[in-house]
């Protein structure tokens, strides 16, 4: 409901509701709705980190590795919109504010190995300074949820999201990445 509705939107009682439960029953687990939206938050993040664990011990190529982890977020986030991000930065800042820490830690810490295992296979350009990509990837995926930037009434976020991986990825690859690329893409479609 958090991800559907937004953090501020959705109360307790709403909650309660949904699950049939009284609020009484919420608050024997949750002293207040902060401490239930760090645990929500925190859950679904933890989630996402042990999917794309996962993914990674899978031992794919890094190009086919990336789609797979995109393809497998978008589905666990398919309901999110953006106004909980908004909802969530603006109601909950010490959460929000750790959220985006870890999101950036464990995706800096994967896209370098990504880029180095890359760079190894001969797929991505060799002389990437990989802590710059790996910033800028991450600036990338928290930049296209701005409403500010890419109205939702003017971009479809999936198509968003797919343009900037396939942005990101052509940018890096070298010849032989573009073509593993292009071959990923066509099986997809």
């Amino acid at each position: 409901m958090f991800l559907n509705l937004g953090f501020k939107s959705v109360t307790m009682d709403d909650l309660a509701n949904e699950m049939g439960i009284s609020k009484k029953t919420i608050y024997l687990h949750f002293v207040n709705k902060t401490k239930l939206v760090k645990a929500t938050t925190n859950y679904v993040f933890h989630a996402i980190c042990d999917g794309i664990d996962r993914i990674r011990l899978e031992n794919k190529n890094p190009i086919e590795e990336i789609l797979t982890i995109n393809e497998f977020v978008k589905q666990i986030l398919k309901s999110e919109k953006t106004s909980p991000q908004f909802q969530l930065q603006k109601y909950y800042p010490k959460i929000y504010k750790k959220l985006k820490e870890n999101q950036f830690t464990m995706m800096n810490a994967c896209v370098i190995q990504n880029l180095n295992k890359g760079i190894e296979m001969g797929l991505y350009r060799e002389d990437l300074n990989k802590e710059f990509i790996s910033r800028l990837y991450f600036l990338g995926h928290v930049g296209i949820k701005d409403q500010n930037i890419f109205p939702d009434k003017q971009f479809n976020s999936e198509v968003l999201l797919n343009s900037y991986l396939d942005y990101h990825l052509r940018g890096i690859s070298t010849d032989k990445g573009k073509k593993q690329l292009i071959n990923f893409l066509k099986k997809d479609n």
